[in-house]
């Protein structure tokens, strides 16, 4: 064999090698052009460009944010896009992931938030835990510093792997544009098909480098996808046991949450055919009309008596798209047979021993159930406890929304905060969005804010932050400009982003916000006192002046403190469309959250604060017991008209 010296003659030899393997016209490709492949169609795209358009390929069209330094480049691919995606100047980063979840709620798409790097990221955990409580899908975007000085105690250089490790399901630096595609598709697949939060890191300087030169030799242009398949339905036997399971159960109960949002008829359906009550938590509450003859209302401490009797009684629990935490209001382990969808596997059996767990999506697995289902409003087996379970419900309903009407129709001074929020029910239009924040004003919004059909409605669940309902309702009103946002607020957690009033003046997005002002933490103030006993302490705040602040801000504010003014000032501010309005309501602040059922543990704690000095002893005890004559009269009343 002739020994090759030359690299003219290497070159030859391989010629030969691979014109006899056929290859010859792909050796010549890699060999002209240089590189193993073409680069893909954002060639000569700098990184931030890169991660826009993939954005934009997923549906996404607005981002909210605060630019800077190290976060500028992909700031810069924005507003060149800015006919494209909308970027919206937030004044505060938890604001930003705020909207970003609420805006993921509201509308079932990806909300996306960005900042810079250090004190920008860490100022969003808050809002994307909110997002990962509630298993909402948000992408997050931060700047980082220059990779030439990463780790090095540069200024804001905070290590923002680590930071988003744990509230994130995809955490991911970019490191270079031929990666910045297929970073944002595996991003936003994940946070859809993992209902969470997925973090995309970008380098200062890598945000400005552009698409040239080549790929390695196992990267194929073109290879990633921007689409996602989230499973459908459960497994047809597991369906089939499921239904042999409800046609048997005499007292089944139906626990919804905001996994059954898009379920809505095919909930009713099931709930009519089984002749079982429907109970809502929180973030399920627009699942089915508040008013509809099968609801029940909420559960827990914010929920009914009814609904409390009736886990108290079921024999079957059917849960669609919740894992409601408070375990202590679900039927007793052993006492229901337990039935669970929900399209996370981890969630089956959290909370309740689940008997059969079906995986997918609610409306799907229902679709799927509801043929098999026995028709009890036509067929008579064994319908007779079913029937009379559901009838005893809904008479107990209809005396309970009698005490809830009564309550919000009194007259006395202080203003009561039920009174408040029945008023603003009353304004509501009939496709409105309404947000509630963490507190004593949650209580008021789960019971007294009647949804109907069509309405949508969501707060901080699982996490239950405050401050969350004004980046809530700005979200929504930026996703339907023409429907009523509404956020429904305590002066506690409106004060935490009350910046936030001025975006919705400066995008001209006419919220209106509605203040329950009781000058205090109020529910903390019932944590201390009933559930450990202990005096209140820490929670009274000095007054602001909050019809000034909308003023400021460029909106309309409105004061109310006499019960003559409820319903004309909450009528003119519902009807405000031109800029966001503030309702300062100063309400009751002695006025109690009360549980549907009060425990003698409840009483006692109560109690044992008097003892230990409570303040305010005198106004809260007699708030009580004017609030426990209301309701006897009441239920005196009530018994003398059916007799």
């Amino acid at each position: 064999m002739t020994k090759c010296t030359t690299k003219k003659g290497s070159i030859k030899i391989i010629q030969v090698v691979a014109k006899s393997l056929g290859i010859l016209d792909e050796l010549r490709f890699i060999r002209n052009k240089n590189q193993y492949y073409h680069m893909s169609e954002y060639e000569d795209l700098k990184t931030g460009d890169i991660v826009a358009e993939a954005l934009i390929d997923w549906g996404v069209d607005v981002v909210f944010g605060i630019p800077g330094d190290s976060i500028n480049g992909f700031i810069e691919a924005l507003r060149v896009r800015k006919d494209k995606i909308k970027f919206v100047l937030v004044r505060h980063e938890e604001s930003a992931a705020l909207m970003a979840c609420g805006y993921a709620k509201y509308t079932g798409k990806l909300g996306v938030c960005t900042s810079i790097a250090g004190p920008g990221a860490i100022h969003l955990l808050n809002g994307l835990y909110d997002a990962k409580a509630d298993n909402t899908p948000v992408i997050v975007i931060t700047g980082g510093t220059s990779t030439d000085l990463m780790n090095s105690s540069f200024q804001q250089d905070v290590n923002l792997m680590n930071l988003f490790s744990d509230v994130s399901v995809y955490n991911s630096m970019i490191g270079s544009p031929r990666q910045a595609e297929m970073a944002v598709d595996i991003a936003c697949r994940t946070a859809y098909v993992r209902k969470g939060v997925s973090h995309l890191n970008i380098p200062n300087d890598v945000q400005e480098q552009k698409l040239e030169g080549h790929y390695s030799r196992h990267k194929v242009p073109g290879h990633t996808s921007d689409i996602f398949v989230t499973p459908t339905s459960a497994d047809k036997k597991l369906i089939e046991k499921t239904a042999e399971i409800l046609n048997n159960g005499k007292k089944i109960v139906i626990l919804v949450g905001q996994g059954a949002l898009n379920a809505s008829e095919e909930v009713i359906d099931v709930a009519q055919k089984l002749n079982a009550p429907i109970i809502k938590a929180m973030l399920g509450k627009a699942v089915v009309p508040d008013d509809h003859p099968h609801s029940l209302g909420g559960i827990g401490f914010l929920g009914t008596e009814p609904s409390s009797d009736a886990m108290a009684e079921s024999d079957t629990l059917f849960m669609v798209g919740t894992s409601f935490p408070y375990i202590e209001y679900l039927p007793r382990p052993g006492q229901a047979t337990g039935i669970q969808i929900d399209i996370k596997p981890e969630k089956i059996g959290l909370r309740y021993p689940i008997k059969i767990g079906l995986i997918g999506d609610s409306k799907q697995v229902l679709l799927d159930l509801i043929p098999l289902l026995h028709d009890r409003r036509t067929d008579r087996r064994d319908n007779d406890t079913s029937a009379e379970f559901l009838k005893s419900k809904q008479e107990a309903m209809k005396k309970w929304n009698d005490i809830l009407n009564e309550q919000s129709s009194r007259v006395d001074e202080p203003i009561k905060p039920q009174v408040v929020a029945g008023a603003v029910s009353n304004e509501l239009d009939d496709n409105a969005i309404i947000s509630v924040d963490s507190g004593i004003n949650t209580c008021w919004a789960a019971r007294f804010l009647k949804l109907k059909n069509g309405m949508k409605f969501s707060g901080s669940g699982s996490l239950a932050t405050m401050g969350c309902a004004v980046p809530y309702a700005i979200a929504a009103k930026i996703a339907y400009p023409d429907r009523q946002s509404v956020a429904f607020v305590g002066d506690g957690g409106f004060t935490m982003l009350m910046s936030e009033f001025a975006t919705a003046v400066q995008y001209n997005l006419p919220i209106k916000v509605i203040i329950l002002n009781n000058k205090i933490l109020g529910m903390i103030r019932w944590e201390q006192m009933a559930f450990l006993g202990n005096p209140e302490y820490g929670i009274e705040f000095s007054q602001i002046d909050f019809v000034k602040i909308a003023e400021a801000c460029g909106g309309k504010g409105f004061s109310i403190s006499k019960i003559k003014d409820v319903e004309p000032v909450i009528h003119e501010a519902m009807r405000e469309d031109n800029v966001p309005v503030i309702v300062d309501a100063h309400v009751d602040p002695f006025e109690a959250p009360l549980p549907p059922k009060i425990s003698m543990e409840f009483v006692s704690n109560i109690a044992k604060a008097f003892a230990k000095g409570q303040p305010y002893a005198k106004e809260i005890g007699l708030t009580l017991s004017i609030d426990q004559l209301h309701e006897k009269l009441r239920a005196l009343h009530s018994h003398k008209q059916e007799n």
